[in-house]
C-alpha cells in the first residue's frame, strides 16, 4: 500500500508545472533562485522562460540559461506563471505577449504571481482592477493608477493572483505560490 501512495504522490506533483518569466538582462537574483528553490523543494517542476535562449544576467550576478522563450509559453501547459521583479522586468510592463499570458492565465484559472516592480506588467495588462496587490515602493502610483487596492504587504494574494514586494519577500512569495497550487 505505501509503495502506491509514493506513486500516486509522485502523478500530482508531476502535473505541477510553473513558469517563471525573468527579463534577459537585471532580473533580481532572489526574486527568482530563491522562489523556484521553494517550489522545487515542493515536488513542483519550474521552467525559466524569458526573451532569448542566452544566458540572463541578474542584478547581482547570478548567471541563469532559461529553458524556453516567453513567446512558447503555453499557458495551457502550466499551473501558474510568474513574473519575476528586478530593474530588467520593466521590459515587458508594455508587452503586449506578458499582458496576454497574464490574462490567458487569470482567464483559465491559474495562478498569477509577480514580484517587486513585476506587479506593474499585471497592472497594465489590466488584471490587478479592484484586486488587493503589493508592489515595490517605487511603483505604487502604477498599481493605484491601474485600479489597484494597494495593501503595503511584503506579500499579497486576492483570488488567483499572489505579489510579493521585492527581494525581502521572495520566500515568503515562493511559499505562498506552493500553498496556492496545493489547494
Amino acid at each position: 500500500a505505501l509503495t502506491s501512495g509514493i506513486v500516486f504522490a509522485q502523478e500530482v506533483t508531476s502535473m505541477k508545472k510553473v513558469v517563471m518569466i525573468i527579463a534577459q538582462d537585471g532580473f533580481r537574483d532572489e526574486e527568482l533562485l530563491q522562489p523556484k528553490g521553494i517550489l522545487e523543494r515542493a515536488g513542483i517542476e519550474v521552467k525559466v522562460a524569458s526573451t532569448s535562449l542566452n544566458v540572463a544576467g541578474g542584478m547581482l550576478g547570478a548567471k541563469v540559461k532559461p529553458d524556453m522563450l516567453i513567446n512558447d509559453i503555453d499557458i495551457k501547459e502550466f499551473d501558474a506563471i510568474i513574473f519575476v521583479g528586478g530593474i530588467g522586468a520593466s521590459q515587458y510592463w508594455d508587452d503586449p505577449l506578458a499582458h496576454k499570458l497574464a490574462q490567458d492565465a487569470i482567464n483559465s484559472n491559474r495562478i498569477v504571481g509577480a514580484i517587486c516592480i513585476a506587479p506593474v506588467t499585471l497592472a497594465k495588462a489590466g488584471i490587478l482592477t479592484g484586486i488587493r496587490a503589493t508592489v515595490f515602493s517605487s511603483e505604487v502610483g502604477q498599481l493605484k493608477a491601474a485600479g489597484a487596492n494597494y495593501t503595503a504587504r511584503d506579500v499579497e494574494k486576492d483570488g488567483n493572483i499572489i505579489t510579493a514586494s521585492g527581494p525581502v519577500a521572495a520566500s515568503e512569495f515562493g511559499e505562498e505560490i506552493v500553498r496556492a497550487l496545493n489547494r
